[in-house]
């Protein structure tokens, strides 16, 4: 079946001439202005959009066809839009990229170079069908609220379903907000102990004086205070797992009772004598360089190995690529839900913005920042402003010389490109591994024409 094409201009004679140029490869539809290229985009829900951006009532500006793009990104914000303007409107289609088009083609258009972008937009169509399928046949292998496609993400998975079905101690590692207490609750739900207890604790947040009484229980009588007898975490989660979260805080005294709990599975309350036989899973988190304190003596090396039997690795998020865009948009999703917002959307330079920032908080990060983003949101669509990542948060060179010398290595791989395909922008955008537009962009911040990239190179 041919991809759908949807051809916006209010000239009969180019739209004639694209439909005798195109209509072999394509289903096309045609519409004349903004009202008719939307009653045909929702009846047709083609693959492509060529939109011309000067639209009745005012074909000589560019608002009706600026106007036109934001409604169809509305409807559709996955749309493929590729806009048609005029030499002299170059920056105007720019802003149009930036604002959610796929790209654009300034007048006349060259039949060849337009029938290429279309084959490369079908094509872009069809991986991100094919990723949609794929994400709703992982979203049935459900690992709690851990999501993700990147490679990492699928060998922490990997892992997780290997050493869930065991009994092994396993200890994860990953900064602070990579999802570690969620990556033990999928190890425990994957587990022969799903129906058991998951009892999760973080070491650090209970006073070193209590800590030993809450992990092992007390008798009634053995300090002050306890006047009943308690059961402590390691018992309460028998038959099911106990998550110790930082780990590497445990005080020395506790370290060598939880040593022997590993060794022989039993443990004795605070003031108690007797020995008490407990069948919990131990799964235990850092962010800390656990090998650091063994070498400095906060931590026992006997005990990193019990626990180390199996070690998973959280990478941080800024190491996980796709993973940033695709989380915040399910992020996104999620909260616009709850807020009965359905069809929420981020704006271009809120995208940028999340592409480029660092996340030092993670995955917690995020999902909080778009929380707010959702609630601080003015419109359907969430920036960069809502999301409190403005141009200051970017990172930038630390050397104006560093910068200096990015950009001339730029401007002389750009000068090659250019000269190689004899000035042929899509061209030499597919040799430099970028976009049209972002080729076009660097070459206005550089100060680049065809013309004088052929004539700098001869």
């Amino acid at each position: 079946m041919k991809p759908g094409l949807l051809m916006v201009d209010d000239d009969e004679a180019i739209r004639t001439q694209m439909k005798w140029a195109l209509s072999q490869d394509y289903d096309m539809r045609f519409a004349e202005d903004r009202g008719g290229a939307l009653e045909a985009f929702e009846a047709s829900a083609p693959a492509v959009t060529l939109l011309d951006l000067g639209l009745p009532p005012r074909p000589n500006e560019c608002d009706e066809g600026l106007a036109a793009l934001s409604d169809i990104l509305a409807i559709d914000s996955t749309a493929k839009v590729i806009v048609i303007s005029g030499q002299s409107e170059k920056r105007n289609a720019l802003q149009a990229v930036g604002a959610g088009a796929y790209d654009f083609l300034c007048k006349p258009v060259d039949v060849e170079e337009l029938k290429l972008l279309l084959r490369r937009c079908i094509y872009v169509v069809e991986l991100e069908r094919e990723y949609r399928e794929l994400q709703q046949g992982q979203r049935s292998d459900v690992f709690e609220d851990m999501l993700g496609t990147s490679p990492q993400m699928q060998s922490v998975f990997t892992f997780i379903r290997k050493v869930a079905g065991t009994n092994a101690p396993v200890l994860l590692l990953g900064e602070s907000g990579t999802g570690k207490e969620m990556a033990a609750a999928a190890i425990h739900h994957r587990s022969a102990r799903k129906d058991g207890p998951f009892v999760a604790i973080n070491c650090n947040a209970i006073p070193e004086s209590l800590l030993e009484s809450e992990l092992f229980g007390h008798e009634k009588g053995a300090f002050t205070g306890a006047h009943v007898q308690r059961t402590g975490l390691l018992e309460t989660a028998g038959g099911g797992t106990l998550f110790l979260d930082e780990i590497g805080e445990l005080p020395p005294a506790i370290q060598v009772k939880l040593l022997r709990f590993l060794q022989e599975q039993r443990l004795q309350r605070v003031g108690g004598r007797q020995e008490i036989r407990v069948d919990t899973r131990l799964v235990a988190a850092t962010n800390a360089d656990l090998k650091e304190l063994i070498d400095t003596g906060k931590f026992r090396e006997d005990l990193y190995f019990r626990l180390a039997v199996v070690t998973i690795r959280l990478l941080p998020l800024r190491e996980r690529g796709e993973d940033i865009v695709f989380l915040a948009r399910e992020f996104l999703q999620r909260y616009a839900a709850q807020n009965g917002q359905t069809k929420m959307v981020f704006a271009p330079d809120a995208l940028r913005a999340i592409a480029r920032y660092s996340w030092p908080g993670n995955v917690r990060e995020l999902q909080n920042r778009v929380k707010r983003g959702v609630i601080m949101a003015s419109g359907s669509r969430l920036t960069g402003k809502d999301l409190e990542l403005g141009q200051e948060q970017d990172v930038a060179s630390s050397a104006t010389s560093l910068k200096q010398g990015r950009e001339q290595v730029e401007r002389e791989m750009i000068q090659q490109a250019l000269k190689k395909n004899s000035g042929k922008i899509t061209s030499a955008a597919a040799d430099l591994g970028i976009s049209r537009p972002t080729l076009y962009e660097l070459m206005e911040k550089l100060g680049i024409s065809k013309e004088r990239a052929n004539t700098n190179n001869n």
